[in-house]
């Protein structure tokens, strides 16, 4: 959605800004960096993909960074961008996903920009500032990715053609947690029918031939990584903290 109409009124301290990233060091680095800078607000950071939806629900950011490293299949950004029209979300490209696929599948992904996870720190601040105000950005060390044939952006890579939804990701976490129809229907709070509805969409997006395969094509190519399977409650995350 785009236009400044549909965007939460600017809270005093400035723009909200969190952060998903592996590593403490950049965390570290990113955080001074917000808190320095007139008109922007650190309001937190996580390591686990799977505690972004928490963070983003908490905290409410204006502005989600995330760490391409975290997200090599864009799910977790396709997540963050349908939960929240409000929000926007800028990926730090590292630089194993400086590729035409990497950037065609994070666009088509819906995030609304890309900015180079080595960017110099006034370059990061005006990605920041830019993606919000104009909900999209592209650093031009990634303008080139976007010159490619045709062909190449028209394809993602590996078995992942079409992003999973929100709801389609947590089945496939608590199928890969060991949870059958039934079992996942209870904790989800729907009809086994509709569960059934999703593992079917499922295994056709990772074009899986069972539930088994779907688990293993979904770490196989980083659609889940190990702490995916983990699922803490909301006041179990540390990292979930206001700096």
């Amino acid at each position: 959605m785009s236009g400044s109409s549909s965007r939460r009124p600017l809270r005093m301290g400035g723009l909200a800004v969190a952060l998903v990233d592996g590593v403490p060091l950049f965390r570290d680095g990113m955080s001074a960096l917000i808190h320095r800078t007139p008109g922007l607000r650190w309001v937190g950071a996580t390591d686990r993909p799977n505690a972004a939806l928490q963070l983003c629900e908490r905290f409410r950011p204006d502005v989600m960074l995330v760490d391409s490293a975290l997200d090599p299949r864009s799910q977790l950004s396709h997540m963050l961008v349908g939960s929240d029209p409000e929000l926007t979300v800028l990926v730090l490209v590292a630089e194993p996903q400086r590729t035409t696929q990497y950037v065609a599948g994070a666009l088509a992904a819906g995030v609304h920009g890309l900015v180079l996870r080595s960017a110099e720190q006034g370059a990061m601040v005006d990605a920041i500032r830019t993606v919000h105000a104009e909900r999209r950005y592209l650093d031009v060390a990634l303008t080139p990715m976007l010159t490619a044939p045709r062909g190449k952006l028209a394809h993602l890579p590996g078995p992942v053609q079409q992003p999973l939804s929100r709801r389609e990701y947590q089945v496939l976490q608590l199928i890969a947690d060991g949870l059958e129809n039934q079992a996942i229907a209870k904790i989800l709070f729907v009809s086994v029918e509709t569960i059934r509805t999703h593992v079917k969409s499922i295994l056709r997006k990772l074009a899986a031939r069972d539930r088994t395969h779907a688990v293993a094509v979904a770490f196989r190519f980083g659609v889940l990584s190990p702490d995916d399977t983990r699922h803490d409650g909301p006041d179990d995350n540390d990292d979930l903290a206001e700096a």
